[in-house]
């Protein structure tokens, strides 16, 4: 069994490959740790944008792209956000490809924070 690690620290990995890149071969699965803002003051669509941006990265260097997407969580400090975070998801996702999601509404790790968002991906 192969596991690689991305952007690792002494309390967590923001990408954890099991199989696929890891293992040298297609077929694995990728878990990206919660996303949040670069930027904590922008909007809730700034944010949204800002964490579909890192997702990016995270992927690419994974191995896997939005289009392997499996499951989304969408965690919202305030769900009256809910439309305009969707606004700047559907603008990201890939519409032949959407993944299975879910949005609740979370108290965040800190207050400035509006959006973090956890993906599974396939590789």
């Amino acid at each position: 069994m192969e596991i690689k690690r991305i952007q690792s620290g002494a309390r967590m990995s923001q990408a954890v490959v099991h199989g696929g890149m890891a293992g040298g071969t297609a077929g694995g699965t990728v878990y990206l740790a919660g996303q949040v803002a670069a930027d904590a003051g922008a909007d809730i669509k700034g944010q949204t944008q800002s964490v579909l941006d890192k997702i990016d990265a995270l992927l690419s260097e994974s191995g896997a792209s939005k289009a392997t997407v499996l499951q989304a969580v969408i965690y919202l400090s305030d769900m009256r956000n809910f439309q305009a975070m969707n606004e700047v998801w559907d603008a990201w996702v890939d519409r032949a490809n959407p993944p299975a999601r879910a949005t609740v509404g979370a108290a965040l790790a800190r207050p400035e924070f509006l959006v973090e968002i956890m993906v599974v991906a396939a590789i």
